[in-house]
């Protein structure tokens, strides 16, 4: 798989979901002090940003010593990923993730999984995997697509008050639908390479 650096960023882009993610960070910085809320932001991306570095340079080794096939992970991230899609399609009470403890949220369902999530951490494992000799190439995607995150999480606020609860409620529930067929292609992907193991 011949990736471009260009491509590399908007397959993390992607992957990272950042428009998608806007109706979850609005809801879950709700309770938060307007005064904080850029800083978790930022704080949030910085966590998922340090998680994915750390698999640029570590990935593969952590697969190799818990003795994981790049199949596995690609069908482990299209399972969670179909999971949290169906959950933004058919929104139940509690949220995309759950229950979540009350105050500021931290790491946890932020940072990881909305940002750095299952699909992400394969995706960078992939793309080093393929062109290790690329790695400074990998490492500028992978700050860039934070970097672009970053900006409009920022302006997540902003975004649900243009468009309001029921634009922020079918846009979630597009994103869904748009996520479920990536976690599918996931999937088949994971299944093609396991069959090709054989």
């Amino acid at each position: 798989m011949d990736v471009s650096f260009i491509s590399a960023v908007v397959i993390l882009l992607l992957v990272m979901d950042p428009v998608g993610n806007i109706p979850l960070f609005v809801a879950m910085l709700r309770n938060v002090v307007p005064e904080r809320r850029m800083a978790v932001v930022l704080r949030e991306c910085v966590i998922a940003y340090g998680v994915l570095i750390a698999f640029v340079f570590f990935g593969r080794a952590i697969l190799k010593l818990l003795g994981l096939s790049g199949a596995s992970l690609t069908i482990a991230g299209g399972v969670i990923l179909f999971l949290i899609a169906l959950r933004m399609i058919f929104r139940r009470p509690e949220g995309i993730f759950g229950d979540t403890p009350d105050g500021e949220p931290f790491i946890v369902p932020l940072a990881i999984p909305s940002i750095a999530g299952p699909t992400a951490i394969a995706t960078v494992i992939v793309l080093v995997s393929d062109a290790p000799q690329r790695l400074f190439e990998w490492l500028g995607a992978v700050t860039l697509a934070t970097l672009i995150t970053l900006g409009l999480l920022l302006t997540a606020e902003r975004v649900s008050k243009l468009v309001g609860d029921r634009g922020l409620l079918a846009f979630e529930r597009l994103m869904g639908l748009i996520l479920t067929a990536i976690a599918v292609e996931m999937l088949l992907r994971g299944i093609q390479l396991f069959v090709r193991q054989l």
